[in-house]
């Protein structure tokens, strides 16, 4: 094939499994929100589409655009998909692809499943989190959802958190037992709790992975110096919010213009202001103010934990230059190793 004869390589779930391998998401994560704080990318909104299945389920496709101009440019574009049936047919609840360009062409040069690079980014994210704004050799970590992108965070977390174990807990009891095991299996200690109140008990480290869209974790629920990994975005109560330490975003003019999620609406509601003091109409006097970015954070821009009893909410809302990064690295593997097929277009 030559170059004028554009092709894509395409990879399965399996071979994307297989090349991630290789790569440490965390310092990959790390370098491209490094890269963002200098300035170094490109993030457009993402595309929303929502719709109602023939059962009455909700289901919506996200298209996340996203390019990095460091020292290996990389440009992309990540297709997700969810329907909230899909747990009840027995497949996981998202999926989608991700595609990467090439830089001169804009060819596409690259199309790979993006399931699974979609929670190890999530997953890798959170673990960044911990290390920069958790407590020192956290002890407890809860995690409140037991699907695909909960063991994601159980998997990546538990070999980078020797001294912890998880106590899991999911309002479907088959997935919860489902996760005990697997996890069990895996040797990562784990427990179940009976209630997301006793999950978060005296919990270090809280991660939300669930589905729901109605607010149920309030401030009082959470122990002096829990760090929250707000990662479904819909589970904290405002209060939350409002009486944390710290409120850390990944990008907050993402987490801004989302009218669907937490802190979108509260900003609409003029209960919260930007990091830069920013409101929506007139603010009321009491709005909170949103601390800054985990960016900004690792850039000495902002600070980050000041006090061992400091409860920080991180609320990333997930940002596409993530998923590109990890994509681009993961095709690069597979070029080496020669996985995937070669498309012609």
């Amino acid at each position: 094939m030559t170059d004028s004869e554009p092709a894509l390589r395409y990879l399965t779930r399996a071979e994307v499994i297989r090349a991630a391998g290789g790569l440490d998401p965390v310092a990959e994560v790390r370098a491209a929100l490094l890269l963002h704080a200098a300035g170094a990318t490109t993030l457009p909104e993402e595309a929303y589409l929502p719709w109602t299945t023939e059962t009455g389920a909700f289901a919506r496709s996200l298209a996340l655009p996203g390019a990095l101009w460091g020292d290996r440019a990389a440009i992309g574009l990540k297709v997700i998909n969810s329907s909230l049936s899909n747990p009840d047919r027995g497949l996981p609840r998202a999926q989608g692809l991700t595609m990467l360009f090439d830089r001169d062409t804009a060819r596409p040069t690259a199309l790979m499943e993006a399931g699974h690079l979609s929670a190890l980014r999530t997953s890798a994210y959170t673990m960044l989190s911990v290390l920069t704004l958790g407590r020192k050799e956290p002890r407890k970590v809860a995690i409140i959802g037991c699907g695909t992108l909960g063991e994601s965070h159980a998997r990546l977390l538990a070999p980078r958190l020797p001294e912890a174990w998880f106590a899991l807990y999911d309002q479907a009891p088959e997935r919860l037992r489902a996760m005990v095991g697997t996890l069990d299996g895996a040797g990562i200690r784990c427990r179940p709790a009976e209630s997301a109140k006793r999950a978060v008990a005296d919990a270090d480290v809280v991660v939300t992975t669930t589905t729901t869209t109605a607010s149920y974790l309030p401030f009082d629920w959470l122990s002096p110096g829990a760090l929250v990994a707000h990662v479904s975005l819909d589970d904290v109560r405002p209060d939350v919010v409002r009486r944390a330490g710290l409120v850390v975003v990944d990008d907050w003019p993402l987490v801004r213009d989302d009218d669907r999620r937490l802190l979108g609406r509260m900003y609409r509601a003029g209960t919260l202001l930007g990091p830069d003091g920013e409101g929506f109409g007139t603010p009321h006097d009491t709005a909170r103010r949103v601390d800054g970015t985990l960016a900004d954070v690792l850039a000495g821009r902002r600070p980050g934990r000041t006090d061992p009893e400091q409860i920080i909410l991180s609320n990333p809302f997930g940002m596409g230059i993530l998923d590109v990064a990890l994509a681009a690295r993961v095709a690069a593997i597979a070029r080496r190793d020669g996985l995937g097929v070669i498309l012609p277009v």
